[in-house]
């Protein structure tokens, strides 16, 4: 059967295909029963095992003691907010219509507190047949995944949980019986499943509504039935918002056909819910359903008790085909009952990134929506969306309102959720009418985009997709009685495995659909290619689709150098926007890179005058979503756009393509001319200015109001396109520009607002937009492309002057034409975008449009509601008239007569005097030095003085402190000793700073009992060793530093584990105190770290296993950290290898961090640290040091009260960073919540950095940040120097708690009373508003320093604990003995041989142990199987495993086998999940079996056998062999800048999926690398039984010729790489390479 199958399928992208199926055969076996379990995220650690026992259903009750972790002995006690669904406000169809009603843009504050990630899955029986089975089986999985879900601080109340059926009709008609009813008229009768009010008369009331709502509708209602439940098991947070769940059954008479009995059900329950929106108790009535199909059952419940809870699921009358199930993780603290899942159509496991765009541009549809299906009455269903529910009930509104309108499920979500259908090399060639398809509606709906796992159902069709990027892993396997499984973890139910004769794993972007009424299941291709020849989209776009040709840039310069000058000024340009920004990007062609971090003000605190633009952050992805890597998975992300009318939706035809194509939103201006002379667009041109004749006041709002008047009359009159231009002739003096930013944002927000968005496109055509940041905040808030017609003239300037000439005619620069200068400024623009869209995890530029993932920082409410409504704005900030103020100073410049030759320079980016306040500045820097050098009290009383007298730089400088208690003696303050213990330094890499810096600070740290922070790139073991050996101040262990003591120890307390994973190895995780996960940096949040190459000398690569002088970029943070459930896997388990470590998890502020910290919390951190957007970085694009994350007094305040509000507070230490300068910002800090203070830069400046701001080109005047030998030597620190730092910051602050009043910091900690405004004024504005930041929540339960205290966190009962119990096995490892043992394993055994490995590392070392452990494991292993292996750990796994195999392996040899005697071929089968070997330093891994997404990543030197993988294998590799013997999915070997890797092409398909950007492509020519790969297939055969690679050896000369070598350029001189090594005797070869 298994060939029959095979023989059948598709394979699809080249990563294995979906649900391979046979038309032809259908098995007499069984009763056919489809079952798709995916379960999404993962999630913390609470793994309690009770006894181990065989996995039935029993396994599931012994399992009861699974619960969510307890707060360590305190009951925690917090408000739940008010329970409010997901209902519509109200308005009736003619209101709707008129302009008066102004529709509401979406507020992003709605939208961040809602954040969720979950588990989903579904069983379907094929032959259509309902049985109770499904429903138990379904229930029995939602009880394997508890360990995904998370739980309030009760313990008890599941963030959610339910499951949807077809309407089990046996069981109602016996109820109906009972009440003496008739039975029901199946095809005539609706179900609806209500929550209703918890009060009885508002549940009366609301039944009312209801009702009438029906009648008038011409339905009947039959009856009501109360929903038997068991309360008692409800949790106490559940409970309190428990609502009244009944039934209701109406009888639709007049509809015949299925679809049109849905459509007036769909209608009706949109009529109640608008009616009831104008209730009181409208936020308490929710339909979880309402359909003649299917019914949900759901609620705040843990998944084991789903089944318990309702009566209606114990039935044997229950019955089903099929069954959708859900398990919900939200990083929300107060989940509700209907946000729990399935919705009404989907069941969605994963966060929209984009879903602040989507609602808007769907409230824009509003008004264009129409279809003959709904006769007229499409007013009545209005509106589509609803900001406050969450992103799954938003996507769950938008499909159903597709579904509604005769589109299929699998078309609408195909519309929704596209996949990266570009340069796919399977689909352009074999399915042309599916990319015909996705072009089409490109143009009409902007994806929703974001990791997602999607599965769905109307009752007829039942399927699954997920999203363009594969971030939610899915595996399948069907058995031989037809039974398929479908889960994002493998064992979740028993299973005979004799019986399996497939197993697979679900692709990116990919879908399959089981259709009941006829049984067949639908393999990916199949279901669009059917969708996508339901219409001639091919012959439309070709028809009616315009591309807008490239047009070539001017070729000289139109403006005189004095004129352009005056351009720049009034538009504010500054003369390092010019030469740092703009000239590079024109030579360079990319952004330009700088280091440290932003010390200078907020533009609304600042007293310089700074652009619109300034004001805004932008968001990025941390923890309950990845970022994306635009590096090296570009392949899924576009910046393409379509402009001009977007047409109706529900109705497909070829008026709807007719639109004008863009390849990128950056235009010159041949082509803006070209989109100008467009007839069909009809464009229309706004002059933006705004008249300042009759004085500023009032004069930028009156401008707005008839900008938009304008705006919409052209729109009303046929135009498709408005071009807001502030080009003119002659710039008058009263007639400034208005800031492009606030005329776009205006412009949009009026058209959504009057229902007219969809019906035109906004281009900017303007002076005011240079750098990726402004680019990107046009388009954030509406512009769908940009003219940046004065940067281009600049590029033509640059490259016409003179001193540019000469550079280039002297070889000082590379040569660039005028035309290549300006394209190589908008080729750095378009890299620029897709980094900014990808920090926040968005892959098209269609989807970021209107997006506003920004938030603003210093613009007050009439601002943000004229044009930025919905984005946040914490601290209010400048007027209307204010901003019309600071535009205006930038626009008289450009007329005064003494105006300067040349560009003023505002010192925002480098410090220069006159110009802007820089927090670490000269001055600072030399006042700092001389105190800690001359350790001299007054010295630093005169640095205390300098900051007390700085201007206002940070928020913080608004506020001072305030006591209600008289002042006391410092001598009864809480020592200098105890305070210094709190303070922590920054996560610095060695490789960043010099080796001498880090010890330096590592042993000054440590010496005061504070904590040092590794960074990211390892330790040198040497580190680990108290000195000995100390004479005069020098140790011969580390000769390069002065000043040491012995007793000494140079090792990093904290210990970090980046995206990098460089020098991540056992004996490093186990040496540490604390182990830092980092999500994200200050400097540049939602990136990767990069290390120049020629910071990489032979010691950092070393000790990083790299190669010396390549450059090293670590991805930005998403491998492993895919989502909050993923970072919980993580903490399990450095956890697992280290349990005497706590785990710290760096964040950086942002609107919403305390949802995440919520999360995080839930995940099993015990520190959560928050970085300030101020922090420093040794290298990064300027605009992300610039224009990412918040300040940390809004960050960590955000935190904290969410911790508190959910009890969670006392479970985790509240650490902050980011422009730490003395002991006021300790106590401001400790006031605001925080119970450690880290410092970053000022502990380099205090061991001699000079902030000369040139890290980034190792050219460190003080060897501070340099890896050159000459200029380290200059190194002046010694540690003494940052201990005496510290003790004199710590004795600041208790200066500052004796004039309080308190005897010790934890008596303020959180104490924001403490805190009040200072009487100072802000020069731009009078109406910042820091209230958030006083306001309070309340305290922890306990102080801070018992939180600080605490014991680390456990994962509680694991097997690794009882294997280390076997006396034989201890006894192995305490004498290096060998021993042997098969244990069974369960898909709930997490990070199974980590505590082992660890045990064997903390005693010998990554090399040092020469017993073996053989150990066999039988089963599915839970995640991270194998993690940390050490040498001398052989493991065999006799089954499959889940995500993350081999993370991190040093060592030892791992085997993965399936069991014997399978059904199925195992080299076509997946055994191994995503993300394996990642980060691994040694070992060599054998997999009989095919692995998935992202095989071998940052592998630095294992070597790997394996039959086959996804997408993504080899990425960002630096050394190690991987051998693959099958097939591979695209981008092969992205980023790969060490090792080698062998593919075998039996077809010939391999070269459009490699990524060609580093490797080279060979064939295996060399002698040496023959004989490499045939010993690793001959020790795999030996090893897994593989006949694929007895195969090959057996027709060794005929199958080596089809393999191809890949080789980085840093291995091309090897003798496994090159043919030139023939001399060599093969003899010498070992296996050993690279």
């Amino acid at each position: 059967m298994a060939t029959a199958l095979l023989n059948d399928a598709v394979i699809y992208g080249g990563g294995g295909g979906l649900l391979y199926h046979n038309h032809h055969r259908r098995s007499a076996v069984g009763d056919g029963v489809l079952l798709v379990d995916f379960i999404g995220l993962r999630s913390g650690s609470r793994n309690h095992r009770a006894t181990r026992r065989g996995f039935a259903v029993s396994a599931s009750a012994s399992r009861r003691s699974l619960r969510c972790f307890a707060v360590d002995g305190i009951r925690a006690t917090a408000a739940v907010s008010v329970f409010d669904g997901e209902i519509a406000d109200g308005r009736s169809s003619d209101e709707s219509e008129s302009r008066a009603s102004q529709r509401q843009v979406v507020n992003l504050e709605d939208i961040i507190a809602e954040r969720g990630a979950c588990g989903v899955g579904f069983i379907a029986n094929l032959d259509n047949k309902g049985s109770h089975q499904i429903v138990k089986d379904a229930l029995i999985a939602l009880g394997c995944m508890e360990h995904r879900g998370g739980c309030s601080a009760d313990n008890d109340s599941g963030d959610g949980s339910g499951i949807m059926t077809l309407i089990p009709w046996e069981l109602f008609d016996s109820w109906a019986a009972e009440q003496g009813l008739a039975p029901f008229d199946k095809s005539h009768t609706g179900v609806g499943m209500v929550f209703l009010p918890r009060d009885a008369a508002l549940r009366e009331e609301a039944k009312k509504v209801i009702v009438n709502t029906f009648t008038q509708e011409g339905l009947e209602v039959v009856g009501w039935r109360s929903v038997p439940t068991n309360a008692s098991i409800v949790g106490l947070y559940a409970k309190e918002t428990m609502p009244n769940i009944e039934q209701v059954f109406v009888r639709i008479a007049k509809e015949e056909n299925i679809d049109d009995i849905e459509r007036e059900l769909y209608i009706c329950r949109k009529i109640i819910e608008r009616a009831s929106s104008t209730e009181p108790w409208g936020s308490e009535l929710y339909f979880c359903s309402l359909s003649n199909q299917t019914i949900v059952y759901k609620g705040m419940l843990r998944s084991e008790v789903l089944g318990m809870f309702y009566y209606d699921l114990q039935s044997d009358l229950y019955k089903s085909p099929f069954a959708i199930y859900h398990r919900r993780y939200s990083t929300n603290t107060s989940p509700r009952w209907p946000l729990a899942q399935p919705m009404r159509f989907l069941g969605h496991n994963g966060e929209i990134n984009t879903i602040q765009g989507n609602l808007n541009w769907m409230q824009s549809r509003e008004s264009s929506l129409k279809s003959p299906v709904w006769r007229g009455r499409e007013g009545e269903i209005r509106p589509y969306g609803n900001p406050n529910a969450s992103d799954s009930a938003n996507l769950d509104s938008a499909a159903e309102l597709l579904i509604r309108s005769g589109r299929s499920p699998q078309e609408a979500l195909m519309i929704l959720v596209p996949e990266a259908y570009k340069n796919h090399p399977t689909l352009s060639i074999r399915y042309p009418e599916v990319v015909d398809f996705y072009d089409y509606y490109k143009g009409q709906m902007e994806a929703w985009d974001g990791p997602a796992l999607l599965l769905f159902s109307d009752g007829k069709t039942v399927g699954a997709c997920l999203d363009r990027n594969g971030l939610r892993p899915a595996r399948y396997w069907r058995t031989v009685d037809n039974v398929v499984y479908v889960a994002s973890e493998v064992g979740v139910l028993p299973m005979d495995e004799s019986k399996v004769i497939m197993k697979g794993r679900l692709g990116p972007g990919m879908m399959i659909a089981v259709d009941l009424p006829s049984g067949q299941v639908f393999e990916n291709t199949e279901v669009k290619k059917l969708v996508a020849l339901s219409n001639p989209y091919g012959k439309w776009l070709k028809e009616n689709l315009r591309s807008l040709k490239p047009a070539n840039f001017l070729s000289s310069a139109v403006l005189d150098n004095e004129t352009i000058l005056r351009r720049q000024q009034a538009f504010g340009y500054s003369s390092e926007d010019v030469q740092m920004v703009i000239e590079t990007m024109a030579a360079q062609g990319k952004e330009p890179t700088f280091c440290m971090g932003d010390d200078i003000p907020l533009a609304a605190i600042s007293q310089k005058a700074h652009m619109l633009y300034d004001y805004f952050k932008q968001r990025f992805a941390q923890v309950t979503n990845p970022a994306i890597d635009p590096l090296r998975e570009g392949l899924v992300m576009s910046l393409e756009v379509n402009l001009g009318k977007r047409g109706n939706i529900l109705e497909a035809g070829p008026e709807n393509a007719s639109q004008v194509f863009l390849s990128s939103p950056v235009l010159n201006e041949g082509e803006l001319e070209a989109l100008l002379s467009d007839l069909v667009l009809k464009p229309k041109v706004l002059p933006a200015f705004f008249n300042i004749r009759k004085g500023v006041e009032g004069s930028l709002q009156k401008t707005l109001h008839r900008l938009c008047e304008a705006a919409d009359e052209a729109v009303r009159n046929g135009s498709q396109l408005l071009v807001l231009s502030d080009r003119s002739d002659e710039l008058e003096p009263t007639r400034p520009a208005i800031p492009i930013l606030l005329a776009v944002g205006a412009v949009h927000q009026h058209l959504i607002q009057n229902g007219l968005r969809m019906s035109a496109s906004i281009v900017a055509d303007t002076a005011q937009c240079f750098s990726t940041h402004q680019f990107a905040c046009l388009i954030g808030y509406g512009a769908s492309a940009v003219c940046p017609y004065l940067a281009l003239e600049t590029c033509r300037q640059w490259r016409l002057s003179n001193k540019t000439v000469n550079l280039m005619r002297n070889g000082k620069m590379p040569t660039v034409t005028i035309e290549q200068a300006q394209k190589n400024f908008s080729k750095a623009i378009q890299s620029g975008l897709l980094k900014i869209l990808s920090k926040m995890g968005i892959s098209l530029l269609s989807s970021y449009c209107g997006a506003q993932i920004f938030e603003i920082y210093g613009l007050g409410k009439d601002v943000v509601d004229t044009a930025f409504c919905g984005s946040v704005s914490k601290i209010g900030g400048l007027t209307l008239d204010e901003l019309a103020r600071e535009t205006l100073s930038f626009w008289v410049k450009a007329f005064s007569q003494d105006t300067a030759k040349r560009l003023e320079n505002y010192g925002f980016i480098q410090f220069r005097p006159g110009g802007e306040y820089h927090g670490n500045n000269p001055e600072m820097t030399k006042l700092l030095h001389k105190a800690v050098r001359e350790r001299s009290e007054s010295a630093y009383a005169v640095y205390q003085q300098h900051l007390a007298n700085r201007p206002i730089n940070v928020l913080r400088d608004l506020l001072e402190f305030t006591s209600d208690r008289a002042p006391i003696s410092v001598g009864k303050v809480e020592s200098a000793t105890s305070i210094v213990e709190r303070f922590c330094t920054g996560g610095m890499s060695l490789g960043a700073i010099s080796r001498e810096t880090h010890e330096a600070i590592a042993i000054a740290m440590n010496r005061i009992g504070g904590k040092s922070n590794s960074g990211e790139g390892g330790e040198d073991p040497i580190r680990w060793r108290p000195l000995t050996d100390v004479v005069d101040g020098y140790s011969p262990t580390l000769p390069h530093l002065k000043g040491l003591q012995n007793g000494d120890t140079a090792t990093s307390a904290i210990k970090q584990v980046a995206s990098g994973r460089f020098g991540v190895t056992p004996t490093f995780l186990v040496n540490a105190d604390q182990l830092e996960i980092k999500i994200a940096q200050g400097a540049k949040p939602g990136e990767g770290g990069q290390l120049p190459g020629k910071k990489v000398s032979a010691y950092i690569a070393r000790l990083r296993n790299s190669k010396p002088g390549v450059p090293l970029i670590s991805p930005p943070p998403h491998h492993d950290i895919y989502s909050i459930e993923d970072l919980a896997q993580l903490i399990f388990d450095l956890h697992q290898v280290n349990p005497k470590a706590k785990v710290s998890v760096k964040l950086v502020a942002e609107a919403g961090i305390g949802t995440v910290a919520s999360g995080v919390a839930k995940g099993n951190a015990d520190v959560i640290q928050i970085s300030g957007h101020d922090g420093g970085t040794g290298a990064s694009p300027i605009s992300s040091i610039k224009h990412a994350g918040g300040p940390w007094e809004l960050g960590l305040t955000e935190s904290h009260k969410t911790l508190i509000e959910n009890g969670l507070r006392e479970r985790v230490i509240l650490r902050v960073d980011g422009g730490f300068k003395s002991g006021v910002d300790v106590l401001m800090a400790a006031a605001m919540g925080a119970d450690e203070y880290g410092f970053g830069s000022l502990a380099m400046i205090a061991t001699g950095c000079i902030m000369a701001r040139i890290c980034h080109t190792n050219n460190c005047p003080v060897g501070v940040a340099s890896q050159r030998e000459e200029l380290r030597a200059r190194f002046p620190g010694v540690p003494g120097d940052l201990v005496n730092f510290f003790l004199y910051v710590a004795e600041e602050v208790r200066g500052l708690l004796a004039q309080l009043g308190y005897e010790k910091l934890d008596d303020v900690i959180g104490r924001t009373d403490l805190l009040k405004l200072k009487d100072i004024s802000v020069m731009k504005t009078q109406h910042l508003d820091l209230s958030y930041v006083l306001s309070n929540v309340g305290l922890p339960k306990i102080s801070s320093s018992a939180i600080r205290k605490q014991d680390v966190h456990t994962n509680g009962p694991v097997l690794d604990d009882t294997l280390l119990s076997d006396p034989e096995i201890s006894n192995a490892i305490e004498n290096e003995k060998v021993v042997d043992k098969t244990v069974k394993i369960y898909n709930v055994d997490r990070a199974v041989c980590g505590r082992i490995a660890g045990v064997i590392a903390k005693k010998y070392g990554d090399t040092g142990f020469a017993g073996q452990l053989n150990i066999t494991f039988l089963g599915s292993a839970g995640q991270s199987f194998a993690c940390f292996l050490t040498p001398g750990m052989n493991i065999r796994l006799v089954g499959e495993a889940n995500d993350y195999v081999g993370k991190g392996m040093a060592g030892g040899e791992l085997v993965v086998t399936p069991v014997e005697n399978v059904g199925f071929r195992p080299e076509d089968a997946t055994i191994v999940g995503n993300t394996c070997l990642y980060g691994a330093t040694g070992g060599q891994i054998f997999v009989r079996g095919k692995a998935g997404e992202r095989f071998a990543v940052r592998n630095s030197l294992a070597q790997a056998v394996v039959e086959g993988t996804g997408d993504h294998c080899c990425e960002y590799m630096t050394g190690g062999c991987v051998v693959v013997l099958g097939k591979v999915g695209r981008n092969v070997a992205a980023g790969m800048t060490g090792g080698l890797a062998y593919l075998l092409d039996e077809d010939d398909t391999l070269f459009p999926k490699v990524n060609k950007e580093i490797v080279k492509i060979q064939r295996v020519t060399a002698p040496v690398g023959q004989m490499q790969l045939k010993n690793l297939i001959e020790a795999h055969v030996e090893k897994t039984g593989s006949t694929k690679g007895a195969a090959i050896l057996k027709e060794w000369d005929t199958h080596l010729p089809l393999f191809w070598q890949l080789v980085p350029p840093s291995e091309e001189d090897t003798p496994e790489a090159s043919a030139v090594y023939e001399q060599k005797a093969a003899d010498q070869v070992t296996l050993q390479s690279a």
